[in-house]
Parts: structure tokens; C-alpha cells; sequence
């Protein structure tokens, strides 16, 4: 989704980890611009900036304008990013150009709405197995999320990715048949309840120790002893 949002950059002259210590003392991080045919461009950016996008509603969906002090200005996308494992501060961050009349791919986050009938009336559970569908488009119509209704869902029945509702130049990327969400019967009752016709589990009865001979041997052995 294209955002109107302008960050500025600055040319990085040097690369190498001294360099990247003093980008970061200065209060900005590195990053690399590329794609588009282009050459790659380094360039410092601001974190805060940065952040600030990846943690919006569209996040690394976002696409905004990049201004390079003395040269371009494009339209990119985060593409990745390197976090501090520690301190969980962003340490560098890779950016691709856009170019805005090519279809690029993307993956969209996927949420459900409503109270589904097999949870309400039959006492399921509402199982979530797929949270974003991967699609293709044009730069313009890159949605912020995709809802579906699972509403009218009974145990034993599910929506999939087809069931995306797609709009404009979207074109569905995963497979049609990815399950996002089913409904399932709880194992307790699944468990509790034996299947229609099925025979009820037999019984072991309890062995019981034959009298006889066998146990008398032991006791005609032992007189044997004692003559």
C-alpha cells in the first residue's frame, strides 16, 4: 500500500562495521537500496523512521519515498531488516525500489469475523491455520489485510484461500486450497462419544487360575521330600 511518507537518506561513503558503529553513534542506521535495474546505493537512514513503518497496519507491505540527499527519490519497500538479538533495536535494513506499473508479490495478513455456528450451536472449536495468503499486484492495490467470515462454518468445515476476497489487479499466489480456518469437535467429547454403529469395545473378563492338578503338584512333590 502506498503511503504518502518521504524519509530522507544520506550517502554512505565507506562501508565496513567502523563505518556502520559510526552511522549508528550518529543516531541513524545503515541500509542498502537496490532493485529496479538499478545500481545498489548505500545509504544511513533514521531508525525511529523505520520502525515506525514496520510497526504500522500495512507494515513491510508499505510502500513510501525515499529522499537521497543529492540524488534519487523512489518509491521503496523494507524488504528485510537486522535486529539487535539482545536489545531488540534495529541495526540495518535492506530497501527495494518500486517500480509502480509492474505487478510485485506480497503476503497479505488474513483475519476471520463473525461467531461460527459449529462453535456456537454444536460446541466446536474455531481453529486459525493460516494467518496471511501470498497474492500478486500492482503496487496500488496492495490491500492492509484481508477479513473473512467464517460465520455460517459447521464442524468438519473450513474456509480456504479461495475463499480471499481479491479485488482490482490481485491474482492469488498460494495455493487455492491452503485451509485458513475449520471448525473441529472438541477430542473430549470426540472421544467421549463412540461413532454411529460402531460396537462397543469388548470387555476382557478377568482370567481366572485353574484348580487341578498343576496346583497339587507342588504340594505331592513336597511329600515326596520328606519320605
Amino acid at each position: 500500500m502506498i503511503k504518502d511518507i518521504t524519509i530522507p537518506a544520506e550517502i554512505r561513503t565507506s562501508r565496513g562495521k567502523n563505518e556502520a558503529r559510526r552511522t549508528r553513534a550518529a543516531g541513524n542506521i545503515p541500509a542498502v537500496v537496490y532493485g529496479a535495474f538499478q545500481d545498489p546505493v548505500a545509504v544511513s537512514v533514521s531508525p525511529k523512521e523505520i520502525v515506525k513503518i514496520i510497526r504500522s497496519n500495512t507494515g513491510l507491505n508499505t510502500i513510501f519515498r525515499l529522499a537521497i540527499a543529492g540524488g534519487e527519490t523512489t518509491p521503496v519497500m523494507i524488504v528485510d531488516r537486522q535486529v539487535d538479538p539482545i536489545k531488540s533495536t534495529l541495526l540495518h535494513a535492506d530497501l527495494k525500489r518500486v517500480d509502480l506499473t509492474k505487478r510485485i508479490r506480497v503476503a497479505v495478513p488474513v483475519f476471520t469475523e463473525g461467531e461460527p455456528v459449529g462453535v456456537k450451536v454444536q460446541g466446536g472449536l474455531l481453529e486459525i491455520i493460516t494467518r496471511s495468503v501470498e497474492i500478486e499486484c500492482l503496487p496500488d492495490d496492495i490491500p492492509e489485510k484481508f477479513v473473512i467470515n467464517v460465520g455460517d462454518l459447521m464442524i468438519g468445515q473450513s474456509k480456504r484461500a479461495s475463499d480471499v476476497p481479491l479485488s482490482g489487479s490481485m491474482k492469488l499466489v498460494s495455493d487455492p486450497q491452503t485451509v485458513i480456518a475449520h471448525i473441529v469437535a472438541l477430542r473430549a467429547e470426540a472421544a467421549a462419544t463412540p461413532a454411529e454403529g460402531a460396537a462397543a469395545p469388548a470387555v476382557a473378563e478377568p482370567e481366572v487360575a485353574k484348580k487341578g492338578k498343576k496346583d497339587e503338584a507342588p504340594a505331592a512333590e513336597e511329600k515326596g521330600k520328606k519320605k
